[in-house]
């Protein structure tokens, strides 16, 4: 008899999941079944003859990040499409994905981490990819030049520290996407006040 395995990791596997924090997600969004029951955690172990699932349209993007792109490009009225993108702090590549899905025609996805971009994204030949880089000791001649578009979602650094640089990536006209996380802009008496999570 096969060994069982996590439900997070059996959705990769069988291929309903991009990867192990996507199937999380479908979980915790109550999309997933197994056995035509509701599974309530993604550290469930399932049998590999067990049904398992996934309720409606798969996710578009490789990532949630694609998603909260894709609203604020449409908020913003900004079109990727026949651009020249950079991605700082690329990460997994939802911002990546939801760009190419745009019609970007280049991305430059830059991160200080490895081994994190997806494979749909490293393998897309529209992409190049610069791990262990961090923006902050770079200039753009480096990737090529800058961007028409530059978009961030970067962790545990203050934009503050970064925004130079993001600007340096930015052609003249170009458009800057910029997600912005509290906790890592609030100073340390609000953080610690808040207990990690700030709203």
């Amino acid at each position: 008899m096969a060994a069982r395995r996590r439900l997070d990791a059996e959705l990769v596997r069988r291929g309903l999941a991009a990867s192990r924090a996507q199937a999380r997600e479908l979980v915790e969004r109550g999309k997933v079944t197994v056995g035509g029951a509701p599974a309530p955690k993604p550290t469930r172990l399932v049998d590999p003859g067990e049904a398992v699932e996934v309720a409606g349209d798969g996710p578009r993007f490789v990532s949630r990040g694609g998603e909260k792109l894709d609203a604020a490009l449409d908020h913003f009225g900004i079109d990727p499409a026949g651009r020249r993108v950079i991605d700082i702090g690329s990460s997994t590549g939802g911002f990546s994905d939801c760009v190419l899905q745009r019609g970007a025609t280049r991305v430059v996805a830059i991160d200080v981490g490895r081994n994190q971009l997806h494979e749909k994204i490293r393998a897309d030949d529209r992409v190049d990819v610069h791990e262990q880089t961090n923006v902050r000791y770079t200039d753009p001649a480096d990737f090529g030049g800058s961007g028409d578009l530059v978009v961030t979602d970067l962790s545990f650094i203050s934009l503050r520290v970064v925004a130079p640089h993001l600007i340096a990536f930015a052609s003249d006209g170009a458009d800057l996407v910029i997600l912005v996380k509290p906790q890592f802009e609030a100073g340390k008496a609000e953080a610690d006040k808040a207990r990690g999570v700030i709203r």
